[in-house]
């Protein structure tokens, strides 16, 4: 049986979500489970342990100036320790490449760019255009150059829902919850808290809910404490202090998301549960290959980039309630 092994280095969670079809796709293509290395930050090893193929998940934090060779002796331990036949690197760094090289690894595939492509072992590389491509494309691309069939391109994430209730007892309520993603990495994607408590009134008006989950990291539990504060309801769960898996209850707990475009909005979609994103200031096209349904404004231009929060204010309350009135 071949040992292979899949590293993806970026940090966000909606990035790695991103990446699921590929990794399943290089399972399938092998017919064998495959091991996982990844970012701390990621929380893979909460996240990933019920995908049926991906056997073990490590993590490396991909690190920069002189940690970048500690790191690199770090990757090439696990790879001579595992002993893989394959190890597939889904993104531009050469550090993974570098480590398998050190490590002898027979066969090592990445897409090749810049320095990268010294250190692989296949000849087929992407072209440096493909920069221009979003991460989806590109590891879309890279697998077919390689001849690799993806079978579905959506993201797709199995949860034992039934295990994440033993810590998250408080998350339970009776009645209809919905829930709301108030924060993001970025904040010119963050749509403005009094929107939030607008749409709230909007849909409680409509007895479209009981509760609302606010799903926002704890680096930015300020914004769920002030939607709380100003709104002055008592209908608002503030879940800014929950791990990844009290938010994946929140969310697999809700009718419907509405977000920002930050990961818990690639988590939701990956669950299952109907999503909506607030999506103004960045290209609505990357969200493409993903069952997330965006809400954007009237005068919305694709593939271009905002870096002023100010643009999110072009999503009026009453035009966003609309449109999820339509959808659900």
């Amino acid at each position: 049986m071949k040992k292979i092994c899949i590293v993806y280095t970026h940090h966000k969670l909606g990035d790695l979500i991103w990446q699921l079809p590929y990794i399943k796709a290089i399972s399938q293509h092998h017919q064998t489970n495959i091991d996982l290395i990844v970012r701390e930050k990621t929380q893979a090893q909460n996240i990933l342990k019920d995908l049926k193929h991906i056997n073990q998940i490590f993590y490396n934090d991909f690190r920069k100036g002189l940690f970048y060779w500690i790191d690199v002796l770090k990757l090439t331990k696990i790879f001579k320790s595992e002993k893989y036949d394959f190890v597939y690197i889904l993104d531009k760094v050469n550090k993974p490449a570098i480590a398998a090289k050190f490590a002898k690894i027979q066969n090592i595939i990445g897409p090749g760019f810049k320095n990268q492509k010294k250190w692989l072992t296949v000849k087929n590389f992407l072209d440096e255009e493909d920069l221009k491509l979003n991460y989806s494309e590109r590891s879309q691309k890279l697998l077919k150059i390689n001849s690799i069939n993806i079978e579905d391109k959506y993201p797709n994430l199995e949860i034992d829902f039934e295990s994440l209730k033993k810590n998250n007892a408080d998350l339970i309520f009776d009645g209809r919850k919905i829930a709301f993603g108030v924060d993001s990495f970025e904040d010119y994607k963050m749509w403005y808290e009094e929107d939030f408590i607008e749409l709230a009134d909007l849909l409680s008006k409509k007895q479209l809910f009981d509760y609302v989950y606010l799903v926002c990291s704890p680096e930015k539990s300020h914004i769920a404490k002030k939607i709380i504060s100003e709104s002055n309801k008592d209908y608002f769960i503030d879940c800014s202090s929950k791990d990844l898996q009290g938010i994946i209850l929140a969310i697999k707990n809700s009718d419907f998301f509405l977000g920002n475009n930050s990961g818990p909005l690639n988590l939701s979609a990956a669950l299952g549960v109907k999503t909506f994103g607030l999506i103004a200031n960045d290209p609505v096209s990357e969200l493409k290959y993903s069952k997330i349904e965006p809400i954007t404004p009237p005068d919305y231009i694709d593939n271009i980039w905002t870096r002023k929060r100010e643009g999110m204010k072009k999503l009026r309350p009453n035009d966003v309630f609309e449109q999820i009135k339509k959808k659900l």
